[in-house]
């Protein structure tokens, strides 16, 4: 989904603030750029969990990474505050970016969630248990004893089936319902509006919910820790009608006690969580804007990111501030500039491979991010299962740009349309990397750009819709630790998040094997040729992927840690502040 470099993260994990160089992507995509001065280009969520190299790079992890709690006993209360931006929404079927899911996954919940676990990732949530039967197509969930939502309620097995249905409802207008649940049997007829109701979902009992999808699929239960699978409360939902997110009834480790647009989210902890309740009393969303570090060293956030114009002081320990500073571990995520296939001069391979070819990326890393970042010639990151070094990219060749434009449609200046790229901001710079981009297309072949700001909200909207012509400031952060999220949601010809309608058959026939494949290698094989594919026709022109970065965490949070994908975090942090 879409994050803003703040990934998010589908799959598309993002929360939009400027100047914040983790950032929130899932599902999603993010905004890679700062408006407010450079930052490296990751997109990881503030506080999820952490990665150590040493580790299986599968799914990074580092419980330890922002915490020197030592033996101390975690305490209960305390006010966390971060920096953060409006949120497009707090519905989790409508989630597709980093700063919604950044808030939403502290509030909400499903059967399943990511875990710290590289080897096994994914473990219970509200369900306790589950059994794979019928040759991998059908699941069965146990719901834990006594579940209830933060109003009381029991929490039942038929709360999911009415959620789920609910979420592919064309009334509740997902964006992503299909490409999150569409494997299970009816889902799609739902989507439709064909049907109201999904027979693949069974209510055994209050406690047993049966699912069946059409195929076996090793990354089923990967899509279910994504929002779209999180349970409501069906009397909280049509009881107040669109505004049921002003109050929502919730089954994560904290309540939405308070959201005014352009000033602050507050958080506060749910007592009526399933397992051991969060020991901060609130978490605090600062909305309304600023310079994090400034805010940072007057003690208005806990947390900041740390931009290339501080790096040098934060390094130095004569500074007092370095005794702050922590290692932020790569994201799963990669930035690019997308293009729209299906409009000129975007639907000529020639045109987009030349414009690949005509951008110095390394020259970039260099010069503008201190060699800090990694230029991406593929779509899987490096250490992200699927990952393959032999894919050969787009690499620099201002020669070979300047004859691939000659062989174009669009040669001729005179008759090649108005090229508009469009990036999320409200003024100001568009971000340094994209006035470079645009300053090599115009310096390697003559092509000239016109780049366009508009609203994070609008920005996601017009996206989904199909409106942009090409777009910069994302980045694509994993939604699960499995390849389908980046090959298979992004460029299958029919996903619903394929934003600039890139469609190759050889490409469908080698993602769909890869759906019901059951011997991993060959699994892989199908993806990694899928890629190949998609790069040699310069689908994207892919920037740069997730980097080890920097922020400063303050000495009394404890039990922060950062993580290569996003994962629900603040349930652990606790203040050690008189």
């Amino acid at each position: 989904m879409t994050s803003k470099q703040l990934k998010l993260t589908p799959k598309l994990f993002m929360g939009m603030v400027a100047g914040l160089a983790f950032v929130i992507a899932v599902a999603c995509s993010g905004d890679s750029e700062s408006t407010a001065d450079e930052t490296l280009p990751t997109s990881t969520p503030p506080p999820a969990r952490a990665a150590k190299p040493n580790i299986a790079p599968e799914l990074q992890t580092n419980k330890d990474v922002a915490s020197d709690a030592g033996d101390a006993t975690p305490r209960q209360g305390g006010v966390f505050n971060t920096l953060w931006s409006d949120p497009p929404t707090i519905d989790p079927h409508l989630v597709t970016d980093g700063t919604s899911y950044g808030i939403v996954i502290e509030v909400f919940s499903g059967l399943v969630r990511l875990g710290s676990d590289p080897v096994n990732p994914f473990e219970p949530d509200l369900a306790e248990s589950w059994s794979v039967l019928e040759n991998g197509t059908v699941y069965e969930f146990k719901l834990r004893k006594d579940l209830k939502f933060s109003n009381g309620d029991p929490v039942t097995a038929q709360d999911f089936k009415w959620s789920f249905e609910r979420a592919a409802h064309p009334d509740t207008a997902s964006t992503v319902a299909e490409e999150f649940l569409g494997d299970i049997v009816g889902i799609k007829e739902i989507v439709e509006g064909l049907a109201t109701t999904a027979d693949g979902i069974q209510v055994v009992d209050e406690r047993t919910l049966r699912i069946t999808i059409d195929a076996p699929k090793a990354y089923f239960i990967a899509k279910l820790t994504y929002p779209t699978a999180f349970v409501l409360n069906k009397n909280n939902v049509e009881s107040l009608g669109r505004k049921w997110t002003d109050e929502p009834v919730s089954t994560g480790p904290f309540n939405l006690k308070e959201y005014r647009i352009g000033q602050r989210i507050r958080l506060e902890r749910n007592t009526n969580y399933w397992g051991r309740v969060a020991y901060l009393d609130e978490v605090v969303y600062n909305l309304a804007g600023g310079v994090s570090m400034a805010m940072y060293e007057n003690d208005e956030i806990d947390i900041t990111s740390v931009g290339l114009a501080d790096l040098e002081r934060v390094q130095d320990p004569t500074e007092d501030i370095n005794r702050d500073l922590v290692e932020v571990p790569p994201n799963f995520a990669v930035s690019y500039v997308g293009f729209n296939i299906k409009e000129p001069p975007f639907d000529d391979a020639a045109f987009r491979q030349a414009l690949n070819h005509s951008v110095d990326k390394q020259l970039i890393a260099d010069q503008v991010f201190s060699n800090l970042v990694k230029p991406a010639y593929g779509i899987i990151p490096p250490g992200f299962p699927g990952f393959s070094p032999n894919i050969k990219g787009l690499e620099f060749d201002p020669q070979l740009a300047k004859d691939l434009l000659a062989q174009s449609a669009y040669a001729d200046p005179s008759k090649r349309p108005r090229i508009v790229l469009t990036v999320p901001g409200t003024g100001g710079s568009p971000g340094l990397t994209t006035e470079v981009v645009a300053d090599m297309w115009r310096q390697n072949l003559g092509i000239e750009i016109e780049i366009q700001q508009v609203e994070w909200a609008t920005y996601i909207q017009d996206l989904h819709r199909g409106r942009l012509q090409a777009w910069s400031g994302l980045s694509w952060q994993a939604d699960y630790p499995d390849p389908q999220t980046f090959i298979d949601v992004l460029f299958r010809s029919n996903s619903a998040i394929n934003y600039g309608g890139y469609a190759n058959q050889k490409v469908d026939e080698f993602v769909v094997s890869a759906q019901t494949e059951q011997d991993a290698t060959k699994r892989v094989k199908f993806y990694n040729d899928a890629e190949q594919i998609v790069v040699s026709d310069a689908a994207w022109l892919p920037l740069w992927w997730g980097v080890d970065s920097k922020a400063l965490v303050k000495p009394w949070v404890k039990d922060y840690v950062f993580s290569s994908m996003t994962i629900p975090k603040f349930k652990n942090v606790w203040i050690d502040k008189e």
